[in-house]
C-alpha cells in the first residue's frame, strides 16, 4: 500500500536540516510509524504548504501537525481540494475538516444537544460588542477566541471594568465570546481521545499559576488520568451530535461548568495533539487504536 502523508508545518518537518522540532513531534511520528508498520504502511511527513505535491502518491493524508493552518486558511483549503481531486483519502474527511475549522460549529452541536457554554459569535471584535457581552452573560470575566484559531492564538481573557485589549491582541476577524469558567484554573481542562469511535485515553491539563491557557507551550501541566465521573458520558454525548461519526479521530475537550456539569470547550477534529504518551502504555495503545481506525477505512473488508 502507498504511504500515508502526515501534514506538518515548517518547524515540524523532519527532513529539513534547519528544523526546530520538539521531541514530542518526533515521538508522535515515531509512535504512529510503529503502529502502521504491521499493516505494511509507512508514514511520511509532508510540508503542507509546499506546492506541487503529488497527492496521488499517498494512500491517505492526515493533517495532524498542520498547526499553522489558521494563519493560512485559504492555502489549507486549497490543499484539501487538491487531495480530494487526486482521489486520496483524507482523515478526518474533507467535509468534517472544513466544518470544524470555524468554531461556529459549537452552535451547531449545541442545537443538537451538546453541552456548550453560553456563546456569542461576532463577525468582528468591536469593543462595544465585547463589553456588552458581560451583561449578556451576567459574567464578570470573559474569554474572546478567534472562530478560526488554534493553540490560544490571538485569544484574550478580560475582566469586567478592564480596558479592551488592543486589536493586535484580539482575534483578527470573526470571534467567539464565552464566560470564563473558573474550573479552567481551579481544576483544568479534561481531554478525551477517541479513535474510530473507541475511547483511548484521557488527561487533565492544568494551567501554570497565574495563567489560564491549558497548552503545554504555556507551561500547563499534563497528567494522564482515568476519566472522572460523568466525563465519558458527556464526551460520548458530544460525539453523538457530530456529523461523520464514527470519526477516525476526535479529541473532546471538557471543563466543568458552575453547576459541576461537563461543558464542551472544543471538539478537535483537524490537528489535535493526540497526547499518546498519556495512554498509560507509553503511547502504544493509543497509536494502535489510531492506526486501526485509519486502516478500517482504507481496508474495510479486513477490519
Amino acid at each position: 500500500m502507498l504511504p500515508i502523508a502526515l501534514l506538518v508545518t515548517h518547524d515540524y518537518y523532519p527532513s529539513r536540516p534547519d528544523r526546530d522540532e520538539p521531541d514530542y513531534a518526533h515521538n508522535q511520528l515515531a509512535l504512529l510509524s510503529q503502529a502502521f508498520a504491521p499493516f505494511g504502511v509507512a508514514v511520511e511527513p509532508v510540508f503542507w504548504q509546499d506546492e506541487g505535491t503529488d497527492w496521488s502518491g499517498y494512500s491517505a493524508v492526515l493533517p495532524l501537525l498542520a498547526w499553522n493552518y489558521p494563519q493560512a486558511t485559504q492555502t489549507f483549503l486549497a490543499r484539501l481540494d487538491e487531495i480530494e481531486a487526486a482521489g486520496t483519502a483524507l482523515f478526518n474527511s474533507g467535509a468534517v475538516i472544513r466544518a470544524n475549522m470555524d468554531k461556529g460549529y459549537l452552535a451547531d452541536l449545541a442545537a443538537r444537544g451538546a453541552p456548550v457554554p453560553p456563546t456569542i459569535s461576532l463577525e468582528a471584535c468591536a469593543p462595544e460588542a465585547i463589553l456588552a457581552s458581560f451583561d449578556a452573560f451576567g459574567a464578570d470575566e470573559i474569554i474572546i477566541k478567534p472562530r478560526i484559531g488554534a493553540g490560544a492564538w490571538r485569544q484574550a481573557r478580560l475582566r469586567r471594568g478592564a480596558p479592551v485589549p488592543s486589536a493586535d491582541l484580539l482575534p483578527p476577524h470573526a470571534a467567539l465570546i464565552q464566560p470564563f469558567l473558573p474550573a479552567v484554573t481551579d481544576e483544568g481542562e479534561l481531554s478525551l481521545l477517541y479513535f474510530g469511535g473507541r475511547f483511548s485515553h484521557a488527561l487533565i491539563k492544568r494551567p501554570k499559576a497565574g495563567d489560564y491557557r491549558t497548552q503545554g507551550q504555556y507551561g500547563a501541566q499534563e497528567t494522564g488520568i482515568d476519566p472522572p465521573e460523568g466525563a465519558l458520558a458527556a464526551a460520548e454525548a458530544v460525539l453523538a451530535t457530530a456529523e461523520g461519526a464514527p470519526l477516525v479521530y476526535a479529541r473532546v475537550d471538557l471543563v466543568r461548568g458552575p453547576d459541576g456539569q461537563w461543558l464542551l470547550m472544543e471538539l478537535e477534529l483537524i490537528e489535535p495533539w493526540l497526547y499518546l504518551s498519556h495512554d498509560r502504555q507509553g503511547g502504544t495503545h493509543g497509536a494502535r487504536l489510531f492506526a486501526e481506525a485509519v486502516m478500517a477505512r482504507l481496508r474495510p473488508s479486513q477490519s
